[in-house]
């Protein structure tokens, strides 16, 4: 079992940036994505932004320009650097790491409030 620890998040006005951050307690197979996904009131979750140990990033529509994801895998961590944040923005926000094979391993953070204020 993997467990993902997130920190980061809070309150913060339109326009501004956060970070946050995730971090797996072991190393797991390389071949993995590891990132953000969030799920506002009412709605469906949805990619943020998720990065492949090798490198690969894919970003959610409405983020790309204005999120930037980064990784460290020797440390097992995931940073996302929230700017120019809107209040749709407003979610709670889940680190993922999933295996890049679909039904392989996936393992969910238990979540981190943002919550951008107009």
């Amino acid at each position: 079992q993997v467990q993902l620890v997130e920190s980061g998040g809070g309150l913060v006005q339109a326009g501004g940036s956060l970070r946050l951050s995730c971090a797996a307690s072991r190393s797991i197979s390389s071949s993995n994505y590891m990132g953000w996904y969030r799920q506002a009131p009412g709605k469906q979750r949805e990619l943020v932004a998720e990065m492949a140990a090798a490198g690969r990033i894919n970003y959610g529509d409405s983020v790309e320009g204005r999120f930037t994801i980064s990784r460290d895998n020797a440390k097992n961590t995931v940073v996302l650097k929230m700017n120019s944040l809107k209040p749709e923005d407003t979610a709670v926000y889940f680190c993922r790491l999933r295996d890049v094979m679909e039904g392989g391993f996936d393992y969910w953070g238990q979540g981190t409030q943002v919550t951008v204020s107009s």
